[in-house]
């Protein structure tokens, strides 16, 4: 394949997909594009505009996702937890169809209200008012009240 052909195919990629204004969530492990609309609680019911690239090839990771919200930048806390399943994600900040903002995730030490314990006798699912609480590990997260600690499935935590 020539430079050239390479050139001509990503900039029919960026004319097809730019956004006016939003963020684009890049490099995200290919098959958690669905859990990062789950941690941005996006299900298409608000009518956000939302563009979903899964499993599309990728230089730095084999295979990546990327999702790009028009309207909407993102929280501290929401790139917080994006970080626990999208731990490569690039966050890119559109204005005007510019990116003005780009920076990489990077994972917290600990995250609070934002993940449910999936223990059901930790002190955090029942009637009191405790906030959850996780530190955050190289391959998941730990509850701080009831050290519970989770590998998989970090996005079905999410407290909506």
């Amino acid at each position: 394949m020539s430079d050239d052909h390479e050139r001509h195919d990503s900039d029919h990629e960026l004319r097809v997909s730019k956004i006016r204004d939003g963020t684009v969530i890049d490099h995200v492990r290919g098959g958690q594009a669905l859990n990062v609309l789950a941690i941005l609680g996006i299900d298409g019911s608000e009518g956000e505009e939302v563009s979903v690239g899964m499993n599309v090839p990728s230089d730095r990771l084999a295979r990546k996702d990327i999702v790009k919200v028009e309207g909407r930048e993102l929280s501290q806390d929401e790139v917080d937890v994006l970080s626990l399943i999208a731990p490569d994600a690039t966050i890119n900040i559109v204005r005007n169809y510019e990116v003005v903002e780009k920076h990489r995730v990077e994972r917290p030490e600990e995250v609070t209200g934002v993940l449910s314990c999936p223990n059901p006798g930790c002190i955090t699912t029942g009637d009191e008012p405790v906030s959850s609480r996780f530190e955050v590990l190289e391959d998941g997260v730990r509850c701080t009240y009831c050290e519970t600690i989770v590998r998989e499935e970090i996005a079905s935590l999410i407290e909506t």
